[in-house]
């Protein structure tokens, strides 16, 4: 360390005592390069000390008193206030330009423990509602679907049903879905077309029965929801709506508060539904035995935006199984008329 350049050869006179309980001596002291250089006054050398380990032992009072190590057994007193500012100012250069590897660690520690708080915070809520979505039961998510319902109906009023049309429902859903198939709910108003909730229960508005001649238009609407049940599933929906302490109340208590079961259902009825591609309903269609080209008419009655559900029919040239009977399907559509 070479020491500052206005501070170089900087001299005084100072009190300089050897070891503990000796005779205070007064010496000549003078500021060099690196050392701070002590003398009797007839010039003999008493002692070197390092810039970089003098250590003061009175911070703030005067005359200031200095040792040349945390261990050692000299001091020395100094009243000069320009002797004792140059070595002040030199210790502060000396401290500031030294490595501190304390603080260096210290700072990444705390730049990871940023880090993983940031990381925590856009992953833990998303990582949690999936978990509590795949470990929670099936009668969990038949309970929670049929409250999303009742917060619905409040929203619509009460579902339409009879016996005959109940049953013509029953029959159509296991036809065009086969085994596992959904319950179907219709409601009177409110929802614009259809959507679906938790506990694989899908939600038609009652235009879907009344409004057309067949039930093939019903299916094709139906295969769709069904399509976008199972790209997204409505546990995380409703998770994401209700937020991470709903998901941690959900989680711990098997309850979701009725507040944040309305607010979701508000936001279904509200939303538009998910389109869904061309090739994976002319799969459902398919699959179900269902012809696509009654649902692509009603869809667009000129049948130019649904051209490819026209012309790529899976029952094109057949004869499928009729969905349901004629007079079945005038019990359903006479669901919403008790």
């Amino acid at each position: 360390m070479t020491a500052l350049a206005q501070y170089q050869r900087l001299e005084t006179t100072g009190l300089w005592r050897d070891a503990p309980g000796a005779q205070r001596r007064e010496a000549h002291i003078s500021l060099g390069n690196a050392t701070l250089v002590i003398a009797a006054l007839s010039g003999q050398p008493l002692a070197h000390w390092s810039l970089p380990a003098i250590e003061r032992l009175n911070p703030g009072d005067t005359p200031a008193l200095y040792a040349p190590g945390a261990d050692a057994t000299e001091t020395l007193e100094i009243a000069e206030p320009e002797m004792i500012s140059a070595i002040e100012t030199l210790r502060g250069a000396i401290e500031g330009a030294r490595p501190h590897p304390g603080r260096l660690r210290a700072g990444i520690v705390a730049l990871v423990m940023v880090c993983l708080a940031a990381i925590g915070a856009l992953w833990l809520p998303g990582a949690l509602m999936r978990q509590t979505a795949f470990v929670l039961p099936d009668a969990k998510r038949a309970d929670l679907g049929d409250d999303l319902v009742a917060q619905l109906v409040s929203l619509s009023g009460q579902p339409c049903g009879d016996a005959l049309g109940d049953q013509a429902l029953g029959q159509l859903s296991a036809r065009v879905f086969g085994e596992g198939a959904p319950k179907i709910v219709v409601l009177p108003e409110a929802v614009a077309g259809t959507l679906h909730v938790p506990g694989n229960i899908l939600v038609i508005d009652r235009g879907l029965v009344e409004d057309h001649d067949t039930p093939d238009v019903l299916a094709g609407h139906l295969l769709a929801e069904d399509l976008r049940r199972r790209g997204n599933d409505p546990i995380l929906r409703l998770l994401a709506d209700a937020g991470l302490p709903a998901t941690l109340r959900l989680l711990t208590t098997g309850q979701i508060a009725p507040g944040a079961l309305r607010a979701h259902a508000t936001r279904l009825v509200a939303e538009r539904p998910a389109s869904v591609s061309d090739a994976a309903l002319l799969a459902a269609f398919e699959a179900a035995g269902v012809s696509s080209q009654p649902f692509a008419y009603a869809l667009d009655i000129s049948g130019e935006s649904t051209l490819a559900l026209i012309e790529a029919d899976p029952m094109r040239g057949q004869q499928p199984a009729p969905i349901l009977s004629d007079q079945n399907w005038i019990a359903l559509q006479e669901i919403c008329s008790g």
